[in-house]
């Protein structure tokens, strides 16, 4: 019976990595000025969908209907936190079809960033996470998380908060607020996301 479990886990693992590599190749000004902004923004967009895939088999081992009183704190604080995020991707899956789309038309010539909505709920969702870890030995498979991987992903949401702070459009000139901050933002939380994925990856099931 492991053995599906363990398949899952595997699966939502190598989402969260191809994801964030999409994310950390998509936000590299090298790589827009090399393809432009629609081969771009349909880099995210592709990242975004491998986020949502990991993000909903996460929820669903998880659990697939929210806790009840009887559940444990741990399993409670960590499938709050998979919705939480699950729902972080779909924001994220709107916000990149929107650059996409713009970017077809011809009205954005610039990469995509995170936006306010999916890095709240990312950020959310880690802290969560680390509540989580905190009593991992009662949650439903303890090797499922770890605190190394719960604090990556938090440093990683952190950064993509800054991420979309520096995003932010100033009123007068349509100019982000401060384009830097959005590109390393980007990054490094992309980076933070792909190692704590592959931190977390399990490596081949006991069948004894």
């Amino acid at each position: 019976m492991a053995a599906p479990k363990f398949l899952r886990l595997r699966r939502e693992a190598w989402g969260f990595i191809i994801g964030s590599a999409l994310f950390i190749l998509g936000a590299v000004p090298a790589f827009l000025d090399a393809v432009g902004p629609v081969a771009d923004n349909l880099t995210f967009f592709i990242g975004s969908l491998f986020f949502t895939l990991a993000a909903f088999i996460q929820l669903n081992l998880s659990g697939r209907r929210p806790p009840r009183s009887t559940t444990n704190r741990p399993d409670r604080f960590d499938w709050w936190a998979a919705a939480i995020q699950f729902a972080g991707t779909l924001f994220f899956n709107l916000s990149t079809a929107t650059a996409l789309a713009a970017s077809l038309g011809g009205t954005e010539r610039t990469g995509w960033r995170p936006d306010a909505y999916g890095s709240v709920c990312f950020l959310l969702s880690s802290l969560l996470a680390v509540v989580a870890t905190t009593g991992r030995d009662a949650l439903w498979d303890p090797k499922a998380r770890t605190w190394r991987g719960a604090w990556l992903n938090l440093l990683g949401s952190v950064a993509f908060g800054v991420a979309a702070v520096g995003a932010y459009p100033i009123a007068e000139s349509g100019q982000q607020f401060f384009a830097s901050w959005a590109t390393v933002g980007t990054i490094t939380g992309g980076v933070c996301f792909l190692v704590a994925a592959a931190l977390t990856r399990p490596g081949s099931p006991r069948l004894t």
